[in-house]
């Protein structure tokens, strides 16, 4: 359903009384007051009540958010708030603000939304609110879209209008030019498919200010290529470039928010495909780095490309290094969906990046970059294998393949996300989902202004 947050109410606006239990404000008219009480408002987290006036007409709503409340139980009222125009009697902090905004999302590009438009004013923290909830629903739409609608030629014209935007320079490698410019595993990846690949380098900011560089997967589609997946594996395949989307929304809350840094966005953008000209289990690739890889299983092609654009954005040696993508399916199956493992070699920058995630609700693990399991990398015939033979560990070989093409000496970060979410959620329907990216944010913020 629309939901504008607001700053000021607008006129005729109607109150949301939110409390924290049964307990009812003393600002409610003493009729309303009697009514929610023979109600039963029980006053549990989520709970909400439109109550009456005297007169029969709406006096406004109540709304628990509970005593020991986490900040996305306001996606329930963004979820649920009736047509009009509201105001909370207290101002809400940005995140719950934000949150109360995400719970009103509806991916409707392909649907004709005929629901009322609805207002709610928040207070002074409307700005931030919609600068963090704007760039998360951003990364929603974005991986909600399907292939046909969101191809690599289509996500570079996203990236395109972002850095327009905001005054940023971008520049693509695409098709055979790759291999001239010496991206062979990202070529290889995406030759078989209709649409060329490319690399897309998005690139913000004052060049002397602290370098941050973002590395997304955008991989559009992924039919596992000849090794090809099950019917069922590809339903969601779609969400392939999250990892792409999740540095664009991450981008784009760095940019509005102005901070001082020199920001750069890598995104090898490919569709993982099958035709005459696909590549091969059992190929060895050369990578940009020079490491030449065995092809163990044509699935595993995220961290093909990833390893390309990594061997880039460590030349100039940018004092933080993250990247994103949807890699793994054992990410999901040793913590689920919601809470996203990361890789790192930095302890201050995980337990930042923990205090950051507790404090914005965006769940986050650390997981070890385990170094006697990069043996199980070997390849006989090649540098390394990209895959490995027992399928142990999924996910921490996977970052330790990744973990080659990163010289010792760079602040780097690897996020296997999944950009998804199976269940509804209070502050998610079912569909894509931006994950780590508030956590991130507030961590910038906090180290480099």
């Amino acid at each position: 359903m629309p939901l504008s947050l607001v700053e000021n109410a607008r006129p005729n606006a109607l109150p949301v009384w939110i409390v924290t239990g049964p307990d009812l404000p003393e600002t409610m008219p003493a009729f309303s007051r009697i009514f929610a009480s023979a109600s039963g408002f029980s006053g549990k987290p989520g709970d909400m009540l439109v109550v009456p006036a005297a007169d029969g007409s709406i006096a406004g709503m109540l709304f628990s958010k509970g005593r020991d409340h986490e900040a996305a139980i306001y996606g329930k009222l963004g979820a649920n708030l009736p047509k009009g125009d509201w105001f909370v009697q207290d101002d809400l902090s940005a995140g719950a603000a934000a949150f109360v905004a995400l719970g009103a999302y509806v991916f409707s590009r392909y649907i004709k939304d005929k629901t009322a438009e609805r207002s709610l004013a928040v207070g002074s923290a409307c700005t931030e609110a919609l600068r963090i909830a704007d760039a998360c629903s951003y990364v929603r739409n974005l991986v909600n879209t399907p292939t046909n609608d969101m191809n690599p030629e289509t996500l570079e014209a996203e990236a395109r209008l972002l850095a327009e935007q905001h005054q940023a320079n971008i520049s693509v490698i695409s098709g055979d030019d790759l291999l001239t410019e010496n991206f062979p595993m990202i070529h290889a990846v995406g030759r078989a498919s209709a649409f060329a690949p490319r690399l897309i380098d998005l690139i913000w900011g004052k060049p002397d200010a602290p370098k941050v560089t973002l590395i997304g997967k955008g991989v559009c589609f992924d039919t596992g290529g000849l090794d090809i997946k099950p019917s069922s594996s590809m339903l969601l395949m779609k969400k392939d470039m999250g990892g792409a989307a999740h540095v664009l929304g991450l981008a784009r809350m760095i940019m509005e928010a102005g901070r001082n840094i020199r920001l750069r966005v890598l995104i090898p953008a490919v569709e993982n495909s099958i035709s005459a000209n696909a590549f091969r289990p059992g190929d060895v690739l050369t990578s940009r780095k020079g490491d030449t890889v065995e092809i163990g299983n044509t699935d595993a092609e995220g961290r093909l490309v990833l390893a390309d654009a990594l061997t880039l954005a460590v030349d100039e040696r940018p004092d933080l290094l993250i990247d994103m993508a949807t890699l793994t399916g054992a990410a999901r199956v040793a913590l689920g969906p919601d809470v996203i493992p990361f890789y790192t070699d930095d302890d201050g920058f995980a337990v930042e990046l923990a205090m950051h995630a507790k404090t914005h609700e965006d769940p986050v693990w650390r997981m070890p970059l385990w170094k006697p399991y990069a043996a199980k990398l070997s390849s006989k015939i090649a540098d390394t294998n990209n895959v490995t033979a027992d399928g142990f560990a999924g996910s921490i070989t996977a970052a330790l393949f990744l973990k080659r093409f990163v010289p010792d000496g760079i602040l780097w970060a690897h996020f296997d996300i999944y950009a998804w979410t199976n269940a509804p959620k209070n502050s998610c329907p079912v569909g894509g989902e931006a994950q780590t990216i508030r956590a991130l944010d507030a961590l910038i913020a906090a180290r480099y202004g």
